[in-house]
C-alpha cells in the first residue's frame, strides 16, 4: 500500500488526512528555514525533523521514517548521496522516499543522487510551490522528474555508463516477456494510460507487472528504472521519444 493509499485510510470515516511527514537535511541554516518556512506554511505537509549533515540525517530518518526526506546532495561528514544510499539499501522495512536538492542542475552528484535511490531532485532556487508539490509528488511514491529529464541527465553522463549491452543479465531474463514491454514502455517515457492503451490491457494490469518489475530487479522508482534500462541497452542513449 502506498503512502498516499495509507492517508486515505486514515483519513475514512470523516476525520482529517494525515499529514506527509517530512525531514529536512542542509548544512546551510538559511536554507533549513527557507525549508521549514515552506513546509510549515502547508495544512497538509508536518516537519518532523532537521539535519545539518548526512550522518545526522540517516539517524534521523532511521528513527523517525518520515514520508518524505528533503535531502541536499553536499553536506559535510557524510555527502547527500552516501546518506541517500545508506537509507535506500537499509532493512528496516521502510521505504525511504527521498528529494535531493542542489545547487547545480545536473551535475554528477545529482545523477548519483539517482542512482543511489532518491526519487527525484529539485534545485534550490525552486519556488515554494514547486518543493511543496515535489514533496507531495514524492510521498504518492512517484518520481518526480520526467523521463525525458532523466534521460537528457543519461545522456550527458553516457560516458559514465556501461557501453557493452547486457541483454542476457540475470535480472532481465527474470522478466516475462510482458513485464520486459512494460519496463522498455516506461523507459521510453510512456505513463500507465498510455502503455495501458498500447498494450490493450487495463491500467491496473500495467500497475502490477511495473510493481513485479521494481521486486525482481531490486528498484524502488521510476527513475532507476530508466537508469537500469539505459544501463542494459534496453534504451540507446540519445535515443529518446523513437520508440513506436
Amino acid at each position: 500500500m502506498s503512502g498516499s493509499e495509507d492517508r486515505e485510510t486514515a483519513a475514512s470515516g470523516g476525520s482529517e488526512p494525515t499529514p506527509v511527514t517530512v525531514l529536512v537535511a542542509d548544512d546551510h541554516p538559511l536554507m533549513r528555514a527557507a525549508l521549514r518556512a515552506c513546509i510549515q506554511a502547508e495544512p497538509d505537509l508536518r516537519l518532523v525533523g532537521e539535519a545539518a549533515d548526512g550522518l545526522a540525517a540517516v539517524e534521523l530518518a532511521e528513527r523517525l521514517r518520515p514520508d518524505v526526506t528533503v535531502m541536499d546532495i553536499r553536506m559535510p561528514g557524510l555527502d547527500g548521496v552516501s546518506a541517500i544510499r545508506r537509507l535506500t539499501s537499509s532493512c528496516t522495512g521502510h521505504a525511504h522516499r527521498i528529494l535531493a536538492i542542489t545547487t547545480f542542475d545536473l551535475d554528477e552528484y545529482v545523477f548519483e543522487a539517482l542512482r543511489a535511490g532518491a526519487s527525484g531532485f529539485l534545485l534550490k532556487d525552486a519556488t515554494a510551490p514547486e518543493l511543496v508539490h515535489a514533496v507531495r509528488v514524492v510521498a504518492a511514491g512517484d518520481a518526480l522528474l520526467a523521463p525525458a529529464v532523466t534521460r537528457r541527465l543519461l545522456d550527458r553522463f553516457a560516458d559514465q555508463l556501461p557501453r557493452a549491452a547486457r541483454l542476457s543479465a540475470p535480472e532481465i531474463a527474470g522478466l516475462t516477456a510482458r513485464e520486459r514491454e512494460v519496463l522498455e514502455l516506461v523507459a521510453h517515457g510512456l505513463p500507465n494510460s498510455v502503455i495501458a492503451a498500447r498494450l490493450r490491457v487495463a491500467p491496473s494490469s500495467v500497475k502490477s507487472h511495473l510493481a513485479h518489475v521494481f521486486t525482481k530487479l531490486g528498484l524502488t522508482s521510476r527513475v532507476q528504472l530508466v537508469i537500469f534500462a539505459y544501463e542494459h541497452g534496453l534504451v540507446a542513449l540519445g535515443g529518446a521519444g523513437n520508440h513506436p
